[in-house]
């Protein structure tokens, strides 16, 4: 996928989205999205051969590897990443649909450059979805790896192991400073997608709460 393209598909949730949606944009692509395919792919990308424990015996390693190591951190990573940009196609698509429509001279909005009507609950559900999405990745994360660490030696004793033996990971530190930082930009996107909501619901109350005193006024 070129920056091209990318550019392109995000051209609509920019466009209906506020200063914190754009926010949220450079946050996934420019942090998450170059940290992933920058740095972490490569330090993450031989670690069941850099997984080394005190035995020799034959599937001992491999056993204790898959349980340590369910699901790859990095396999996990992209997958997060996929998904929690997966909402912001609904805008695009409830946006390319309107300007389809536009094309035939319906409006379906009286000033596109705002986010209202049909558009604004489309909007409020990516929203959601993205913080769900989330929400559930930070929550796999800790479930499947008890926490956010990354040891330096776990004790393994699962067969074929004849005995508890010692397993090492290799560049601890390394893994978890970027570990760190992911779970960070992360925790980040859902504080400014439950800001963006919050400020739209607020806008969106705020605005028919006007038109309701207007009415009265008048």
């Amino acid at each position: 996928m070129s920056w091209e393209y990318l550019c392109d598909l995000l051209s609509g949730v920019n466009k209906y989205s506020t200063g914190i949606g754009r926010i949220w944009v450079a946050v996934v692509f420019m942090f998450r999205l170059l940290i992933y395919v920058a740095a972490a792919e490569n330090i993450w990308k031989y670690e069941h051969d850099e997984f080394e424990c005190n035995i020799k015996q034959p599937g001992c390693e491999n056993v204790c590897f898959d349980h340590f190591f369910p699901v790859s951190h990095i396999r996990l990573w992209a997958l997060q990443l996929i998904i929690v940009s997966t909402p912001s196609l609904l805008v695009v698509f409830h946006v390319a649909y309107r300007e389809n429509r536009e094309k035939h001279n319906q409006k379906l909005y009286k000033n596109p450059g705002k986010i209202d009507g049909g558009l604004l609950c489309t909007y409020l559900i990516s929203l959601i979805l993205k913080t769900g999405f989330e929400i559930v990745f930070l929550v796999l994360f800790y479930k499947l790896y008890n926490g956010f660490k990354i040891p330096r030696l776990v004790k393994c004793d699962i067969r074929p192991c004849p005995n508890t033996v010692d397993c090492y990971i290799s560049k601890p530190t390394e893994k978890m400073i970027f570990l760190y930082f992911l779970v960070a930009t992360s925790c980040l996107c859902i504080i400014l997608n439950l800001s963006e909501l919050s400020y739209l619901i607020f806008k969106h109350s705020l605005k028919c709460h006007l038109k309701k005193y207007m009415k009265k006024q008048q």
